[in-house]
């Protein structure tokens, strides 16, 4: 069995945290944010690039994804 077999297997499960900075987002969620006090959000994406989640800390973006079953990688 080939290492490719693997990470396809696991490709249903892989989410990518990626930080977001506030001024790449729509103005009522940068406005949103700054009223909670946040200078930068998370963003949680499938392997086929659909974000499935925004959250405000990185610590809470893995721990989602765990949560659901899923494997966090970081991409910068």
């Amino acid at each position: 069995m080939s290492h490719h077999t693997d990470i396809e297997a696991l490709g249903g499960s892989l989410v990518y945290v990626r930080r977001i900075a506030l001024d790449d987002l729509p103005e009522a969620l940068q406005d949103e944010a700054r009223e909670g006090g946040l200078d930068e959000l998370f963003a949680l994406h499938r392997a086929d690039g659909e974000q499935v989640a925004l959250v405000g800390d990185r610590a809470l973006a893995f721990n989602l994804a765990r949560e659901n079953d899923m494997t966090p990688v970081s991409v910068h």
